[in-house]
């Protein structure tokens, strides 16, 4: 998605240990006319009318999956990291490692909100090594619904958890590949 490509080109910060700063468009301080046409580019990639409900994961994905569950009129559904005392019932749980946090985490998401059959789009903001998303899979797998597929909007090629995610024969659609990050040098992969 060329203007996604050009906001990380323009406002986009490499750090130390990897990490790439999008803060001011994506996933603190939030474009939401940015987020409703990565939606609509998720949109040709995916049949959203074989698409029941949206999931993401605790808490920078919540904007994107929101605006897109919203143009699509699907519901959506997050996995917490951490259990409150409103959630009762069963929990489906995935443990992950947060590269964010650089901790485990367990992604949690009750029983009562995905049924087996369930037609799923995973949607999240960024793909690095892929255990968010790793979680998510697992969660869908074990409510016996269906993945059909996950939108992210942007992905680091080089951490190669997208990779990884293809291997397996997941349908993943990333709009924003970045394969090579430096501070001042960001280089993004071809389109496939």
């Amino acid at each position: 998605m060329k203007e996604l490509r050009e906001r990380i080109l323009k406002e986009g910060k490499v750090l130390p240990g990897d990490i790439i700063k999008v803060d001011g468009f994506l996933n603190h301080r939030v474009d939401c006319a940015l987020m409703g046409r990565i939606a609509d580019e998720f949109a040709k990639y995916f049949n959203i009318d074989d698409v029941d409900l949206l999931l993401t994961a605790e808490a920078s994905g919540i904007a994107l999956t929101a605006i897109c569950a919203l143009r699509y009129g699907k519901p959506m559904l997050y996995a917490k990291k951490a259990k409150s005392d409103n959630v009762e019932g069963g929990l489906f749980t995935s443990e992950i490692f947060s590269y964010t946090y650089k901790k485990k985490v367990t992604l949690l998401v009750a029983k009562d909100w995905l049924q087996p059959g369930t037609r799923v789009l995973v949607v999240d903001d960024f793909l690095a090594r892929g255990e968010a998303l790793r979680g998510l899979c697992d969660i869908v797998e074990q409510a016996g619904a269906q993945l059909v597929g996950i939108g992210c909007a942007i992905e680091k090629g080089f951490q190669s958890g997208g990779d990884r995610l293809r291997e397996r024969g997941v349908n993943l659609k990333s709009l924003a590949i970045i394969d090579k990050a430096e501070p001042g040098n960001i280089v993004f992969r071809e389109d496939e």
